[in-house]
Formats: structure tokens, sequence, C-alpha cells
């Protein structure tokens, strides 16, 4: 992954959208991270990079997130 100023992408926007095919390019400004331009058809997703990191609680993904707007929605009531 490499490293570049807002003002830096701005400027060389082509030569970075050339870039991201082969490589992540983490986009900063001010000297914070802002975004992080990653290619749509990249094999390995930030999902993969998760696996092993959260328990398996037998629950898939559309239960997870049925799971956690039901609890958000609840304290709305």
């Amino acid at each position: 992954m490499i490293q570049i100023t807002a003002t830096d992408l701005k400027s060389n926007l082509g030569k970075y959208l050339a870039l991201v095919g082969r490589e992540d390019v983490l986009i900063t400004k001010n000297g914070t991270d802002i975004a992080v331009l990653t290619a749509p058809n990249s094999k390995v997703s930030w999902l993969d990079d998760l696996i092993g990191v959260i328990p398996d609680t037998g629950i898939d993904v559309k239960q997870a997130k049925k799971e956690r707007l039901s609890q958000k929605y609840e304290s709305l009531d």
C-alpha cells in the first residue's frame, strides 16, 4: 500500500487510478488517513481479513444485520 496526500491525488489522479489496480492507495489529509482506493475486483476483501478474528457464532450476515437493526430501532421506541 502506498500513501499519498489528497493534494497529490488531485494533481495526479490518472496516475493513481492506474496504480490502484496493482496496489491499494492510502490517502491522507493534514496527516490524517481519510480514504483508501482499492480496485473493485481485488481478490482479498476486508471481510476476509476478519476471518479468525471474530469468533464463529453460527450467525450468517443476514441474521447479524437483522439483529443489529432491531436493536438500533428498539432504542428509538
